[in-house]
């Protein structure tokens, strides 16, 4: 299986010198740090698919307020897979706290964005992080409705349990032509940096094996049935040009927990975050007052 190597891939990574690499719960963690080490910390998880690089644009901004920790999920980017071959929430959930520990760092906000949201809220449910605040950028935080909620897990297990289906993928992935229409069906419009790192992942098997495994065991029925016990302050942020979660998620959401606050942004994809990252910086300081929060 081909896995992305720091000494190669990693090259002409983003801000390749706020990454260090950390054991922690088996797992070898690619994570950047930035921002005062001194500065209340954010802690920013990104989605399905994507690493450390989908938070290029955003990372500085918040590290003018925090001290920002961002990690490689597991079996992503340059992060080792669980030891234990366990890619569900709450595998995910316990792993990051792990790394967490062994950074000594307790963050007092959550940032996630699609699935990376979903583990966030998951880890403050359970206790295993107790932010002050979670903001998810279109998060990904309900079941799929009507058919596609039928077909979509059963189908991602079947193609994860094939070891040719990654191969297949990155193999055709290696193709610049091909990540970028995988990107645009997001809804994003996403620069031609942003592109190169998604394809150099997107060409490694081991990457996109994570992936379709992290597809295949995300049920989020549990966090539907939990979500009304959330007691940290959400704020969903919501691009409009959505293709991935659709825009009515919010709604959904805020049916679960009537005090969420949502804040949408005109014409922007699933990935706003990369598309737009001033746009989000703003949408996260007014929803957060974070002069407030960083006192």
């Amino acid at each position: 299986m081909s896995t992305p190597q720091w000494h190669t891939s990693g090259l002409n990574w983003p801000y390749r010198e706020a990454s260090r690499f950390v054991n922690a719960g088996g797992v070898r963690w690619h994570v950047q740090l930035m921002g005062d080490a001194d500065a209340p910390a954010v802690l920013l998880l990104h989605g399905t698919g994507a690493a450390t690089h989908s938070w290029r644009g955003l990372a500085p901004l918040l590290a003018g307020h925090f001290r920002v920790i961002a990690p490689d999920l597991p079996g992503h980017g340059f992060s080792s897979a669980p030891p234990d071959g366990d890619h569900s929430l709450p595998s995910f959930s316990s792993l990051i706290t792990k790394l967490l520990s062994a950074l000594t760092i307790t963050p007092i906000l959550i940032i996630g964005h699609s699935a990376g949201a979903a583990i966030a809220v998951r880890m403050s449910l359970d206790g295993l992080a107790e932010p002050e605040s979670i903001v998810s950028i279109n998060g990904a935080l309900l079941p799929l409705q009507g058919l596609p909620g039928q077909i979509f897990s059963p189908l991602a297990k079947l193609l994860a349990a094939n070891s040719i289906v990654p191969r297949l993928f990155s193999w055709r992935a290696g193709d610049p032509a091909v990540t970028e229409r995988l990107l645009r069906g997001t809804g994003s419009k996403i620069d031609d940096e942003t592109l190169a790192c998604y394809g150099e992942l997107m060409r490694h098997s081991s990457h996109a094996t994570a992936a379709l495994k992290m597809m295949a065991h995300w049920n989020l029925n549990s966090l539907q049935r939990d979500l009304p016990r959330l007691k940290t302050p959400l704020h969903l942020i919501v691009g409009s040009n959505d293709r991935t979660v659709p825009v009515s998620e919010a709604d959904r959401v805020k049916a679960f927990l009537p005090k969420t606050s949502i804040t949408r942004q005109s014409g922007l994809g699933h990935l706003a975050h990369e598309e737009a990252p001033d746009t989000i910086f703003s949408a996260i300081e007014s929803s957060l007052k974070l002069e407030a929060i960083v006192e």
